[in-house]
């Protein structure tokens, strides 16, 4: 992904959520009723094929489940 694309940030975000929801033992299920949002849309922002937008607040939602600074859904990937 070109890292001057606007839609980087997704895929960036959504690479970190992956790993840290991994990192948590988290299934997307699990992690989806933990936030009170749907296995889809969990499945809609970690998927390559498809792109998915949320807002700030989503992000914000995320890292209080995981337990983590908002910060770290914004590391660099390879």
């Amino acid at each position: 992904m070109d890292k001057n694309d606007e839609n980087y940030v997704y895929y960036l975000v959504a690479q970190n959520l992956k790993k840290q929801r991994k990192l948590k033992g988290y299934t997307q299920a699990q992690f989806a009723l933990l936030c009170n949002y749907s296995e889809g849309f969990i499945m809609n922002i970690e998927s390559k094929k498809y792109h998915q937008t949320f807002s700030l607040g989503t992000l914000w939602t995320f890292a209080k489940a995981l337990e983590i600074d908002i910060r770290e859904l914004f590391n660099p990937v390879d």
